[in-house]
């Protein structure tokens, strides 16, 4: 598909999308249930929930447009929320 941005969808912008909470779609990507990304710490995979803990340190989600798009026919033009 053309028109889809480029970057990661913020996570705001999928629970939208599911209708759920940023949680929801935080938890997905690290266990694995929600296969339209994934979350790292420090360029390392994170995907168990017990190391959502912040005192981790800061973990970043990647939300493909691609696959987001697939799963839920939803075209990311790059809006923030």
């Amino acid at each position: 598909m053309d028109d889809l941005t480029n970057g990661s969808v913020p996570v705001a912008v999928a629970a939208r999308v599911y209708g759920k909470d940023a949680s929801w779609i935080r938890a997905g990507l690290i266990a694995g249930w929600l296969s339209i990304g994934y979350a790292t710490r420090r360029g390392k995979l994170v995907t168990k929930i017990d190391e959502m803990n912040s005192r981790y340190g800061r973990i970043n989600y990647y939300i493909s447009p691609q696959k987001l798009y697939e799963e839920t026919g939803y075209i990311w033009k790059g809006e923030k929320r």
